[in-house]
């Protein structure tokens, strides 16, 4: 980098720093999504599991942060508007780094651009629109994922401009350094959000285009050209992919205790964590058996029924699935009555009274279920309501039954082991099976709904005729019988589960979450809404004072017409080409800012255009990596246009009615970004666009 490059870049750094960490201290209250991230940081240092839907590095930098500062992480982040104050929560310090990665952003694409070839007074108008670009302001002051994710991402553009700049010049030890550096952005991009995979693609594209001008070269040997794909290959590929999974390996070795998260993941990884440790069973299961039976086709835990009544439909006993360990979720396997099998001291075991033979469960057997909490009440299933599904093929699962009463046919559940013949033994941990009602020919099941307040949150089961598969399988998890002799029975319990099983699951139910997130929410919008800055987001209100999402205008909105601008001239350069119009501009310029505009549509395009096709919540912060790759070209775009003056004094002209107009709109929305006070009158007029709901009333 030039000398001069290097104290503008330094330069612009120390100007963004004020701007970046002005007012960090206000609001003293969790601010939107800390809810989450500071929630995520406690997790981090007390070492116990949690679920998200992102990849943790940044997660696992914010928590660094906060540890190294001395947090203790036991401040709780449950809602909007907690206060900090005496919390022992060092927010400032957390806010301030990602503070600092928002203004790092500015130097970067100065450099960007400058490598890229640009002018400098191109690229310092766009690094000052980074500078005063609203959204990216008030992204950057609190304690979220995107700042961490924009400054990689940034970062990754940086460096690929400049591995760019000596094409001319490769396997040279800065041409590697950059190269290296390009992948290192790649990787921990990713592994902050997923939405890295776009910086990954746009990289990716340019990498083809780059090798096959390489390829082109008649230069170039084949042992030259294939050294090109096996640098690229390593750096850009092999290198993030070890970043990203390294990212996973810490963070599953950091949450190594039981922890909120383990709900949503399987039983076979929970039994991983520290405090979800088990006692080893006895792989039969006989009549009189205690067990612990786990739904498999849902997280929601194990059969489990309590002291609390339905307060509708039959108000018998509650019958849930709960997802922890407690004295509720046991059972006692009983005979359909006490007749004794003709075969059961041939195929039995002698218990160790050395006088009661303890029979096995087997496939077809019909068995009843007595709660050993509330005996003796029974699994009991009858043609009445569930509490939440209404179908009628769905009937309600309760436990009844009553002292010197031992219960009726509605207690009858047929043994219905999956892919196994006649006499097949029920297996802890081994057999998958189905509870099919004697009377109502429905199968005990579970979905995912909840019950409400009086059922504690819990899952509702049900008993469903023609159900999925999956909704209605179970599992013995855990069995004991007081008088099984040791050593009769094969002892079992959960296998030792490698990293890789466990980071092939988390990312199986990452994704599928991450598909679920359909629910509304009042701030959410889709694609077609942001370049056009329909809405914004409110972080944080009280009083006068109003934190809002909204991005500066003029910058959206011009960077929305340059890209629609470069697509209209391009197709019609191409048709004036394809009818052999000579162009009045330099061959080898044209070019250039051809090639430099098309990488940097193609790089807004790909953090763009993909989200239309995600049905899952959206929120306009989604747009600022876009948003970034569109104030670049906005700078090249500045520098073509200040290509038809010769003068230097109408290129500063223009340049600088361009920053003040967007200093003047930044200032407009400034109080929103830093919760600063401001008078009615001012806010209403600040509500250019109808959605932008300020609060002015307030």
């Amino acid at each position: 980098m030039a000398g001069r490059d290097l104290f503008v870049s330094m330069a612009l750094l120390m100007v963004a720093l004020p701007v970046r960490l002005y007012n960090l201290q206000e609001p003293p209250e969790v601010v939107f999504d800390e809810v989450h991230f500071g929630s995520f940081a406690n997790h981090y240092i007390n070492r116990t599991f949690y679920f998200d839907v992102h990849p943790p590095l940044a997660k696992m930098l914010i928590a660094l942060i906060g540890y190294l500062c001395g947090y203790n992480g036991q401040f709780g982040f449950e809602t909007i508007g907690k206060s900090y104050v005496d919390s022992g929560v060092p927010f400032v310090q957390m806010r301030a780094v990602s503070g600092f990665l928002g203004a790092c952003l500015v130097p970067m694409a100065f450099i960007t651009l400058r490598d890229g070839g640009h002018s400098m007074l191109a690229a310092l108008l766009a690094s000052l629109v980074v500078l005063f670009e609203n959204s990216l302001v008030t992204n950057s002051r609190f304690i979220l994922l995107d700042p961490y994710l924009l400054a990689f991402g940034a970062w990754t553009l940086m460096a690929w401009n400049k591995v760019f700049k000596k094409r001319n010049r490769p396997f040279t030890i800065a041409w590697y350094f950059w190269l290296v550096s390009t992948g290192i952005g790649l990787g921990c991009s990713v592994s902050c959000k997923w939405v890295g995979l776009f910086m990954i693609a746009t990289i990716g594209c340019s990498t083809v285009t780059r090798l096959w001008d390489v390829w082109g070269d008649l230069r170039v040997t084949t042992a030259i050209f294939l050294k090109h794909v096996l640098a690229y290959f390593a750096c850009l590929f092999v290198l993030p992919v070890m970043i990203y999974v390294s990212c996973f390996y810490a963070h599953l070795t950091l949450l190594s205790n039981t922890g909120p998260g383990d709900s949503h993941m399987s039983s076979y990884f929970q039994h991983t964590l520290a405090g979800r440790e088990l006692d080893d069973s006895p792989l039969d299961v006989f009549y009189g058996s205690v067990v612990s039976i786990r739904h498999l086709g849902t997280h929601g835990g194990y059969l489990h029924s309590h002291l609390a009544n339905y307060p509708e439909g039959s108000q018998q006993q509650q019958v849930t699935l709960y997802p922890y360990d407690d004295d509720n979720n046991w059972w006692r396997i009983l005979k359909m009555n006490d007749t004794k099998s003709d075969d059961v001291e041939k195929q039995g075991v002698l218990g160790s009274d050395n006088k009661t033979w303890l029979e096995y469960v087997q496939q077809g057997d019909v068995i009843r279920l007595e709660h050993v909490a509330t005996s003796p009440k029974k699994l009991h299933s009858h043609n009445e309501k569930p509490p939440l599904s209404d179908s009628e093929s769905y009937k309600e699962v309760s436990a009844y039954g009553f002292v010197d009463y031992d219960g009726d046919a509605n207690d009858f559940w047929t043994v219905a082991i999956h892919e196994a013949n006649e006499g097949a033994k029920l297996q802890t941990l081994q057999s998958r099976f189905e509870l099919v009602h004697a009377l109502q020919a429905c199968s005990l099941y579970s979905g995912t709904k909840q019950l409400p307040d009086w059922g504690f949150g819990q899952q509702e089961v049900a008993c469903v005729q023609s159900g999925k598969v999956e909704k209605t399988t179970w599992i013995i998890e855990q069995t004991r019988h007081d008088l099984l002799p040791p050593g009769s029975s094969k002892m079992v319990n959960y296998p030792q589960q490698t990293f890789w099983f466990k980071m092939k699951e988390l990312h199986q139910v990452m994704w599928a979450a991450n598909n679920e997130l359909t629910e509304h929410h009042p701030y959410q919008s889709r694609p077609s809404e942001w370049p056009m800055l329909v809405h914004g987001i409110s972080y944080w209100a009280k009083d006068t004072l109003h934190i809002y999402f909204l991005g500066n205008p003029l910058v959206y909105w011009t960077i929305t017409v340059i890209v629609f601008v470069y697509m209209i001239l391009t197709a019609f350069f191409m048709i004036r080409q394809k009818r052999g119009i000579q162009e009045r501009f330099q061959p080898e310029k044209f070019q250039f800012y051809q090639k430099a505009a098309r990488f940097y549509v193609m790089a807004w395009a790909f953090h763009y255009l993909p989200f239309f096709i995600m049905k899952r919540q959206l929120f306009l912060h989604h747009y600022l990596p876009a948003l970034y790759c569109g104030i670049l070209l906005f700078g090249v775009s500045v520098d073509l246009i200040m290509q038809k003056w010769t003068s230097p004094v109408p290129q500063r002209a223009f340049a600088s009615l361009c920053l003040v107009a967007v200093v003047c709109s930044f200032y407009t929305f400034a109080s929103l970004s830093y919760a600063l006070p401001w008078n009615q009158q001012a806010c209403v007029a600040a509500q250019w666009l109808p959605l932008w709901d300020f609060g002015c009333d307030r």
